[in-house]
């Protein structure tokens, strides 16, 4: 029985993820590409903030109380924007800071080896046999 559970469960997880707008632009905006569209993307949370805001006004003004259902995705999707713009940041200062490091390191190899900088392409061959 919880094995039946976790399949649906991880199915479900699946086809949300593949088919929901918001996941898709998340999973776009997590790539090492889409880092840098973190913070405007943040953006996309003030429609949903007045989205919610629209269908939480229509509930109390006496429409049908399942506009609450709505109201709270456009809460989490709000959410989800919130939070990715900052972690984004952070994820490609870091990711930025790795691939300076490696070229500083590439060139400090290079150098160290004699070979110039327009010859760096070029594997550089060495062996203790002589």
């Amino acid at each position: 029985m919880f094995g039946l559970i976790w399949a649906v469960t991880a199915r479900t997880h699946y086809a949300v993820r593949r088919f929901m707008p918001t996941n898709i632009v998340l999973d776009a905006i997590h790539t090492r590409r889409g880092l840098k569209w973190g913070l405007p993307a943040m953006l996309l949370a003030v429609p949903y903030a007045f989205a919610s805001i629209f269908c939480a006004g229509l509930v109390e003004a006496g429409r049908s109380g399942w506009l609450n259902v709505l109201a709270l995705l456009f809460i989490w999707n709000t959410l989800k924007f919130l939070v990715a713009g900052p972690v984004t940041l952070i994820r490609l200062l870091r990711v930025r800071g790795r691939e300076a490091q490696a070229r500083r390191r590439a060139t400090s190899t290079v150098l160290r080896n004699g070979v110039g900088l327009e010859q760096s392409t070029e594997p550089v061959l060495s062996s203790t046999r002589v």
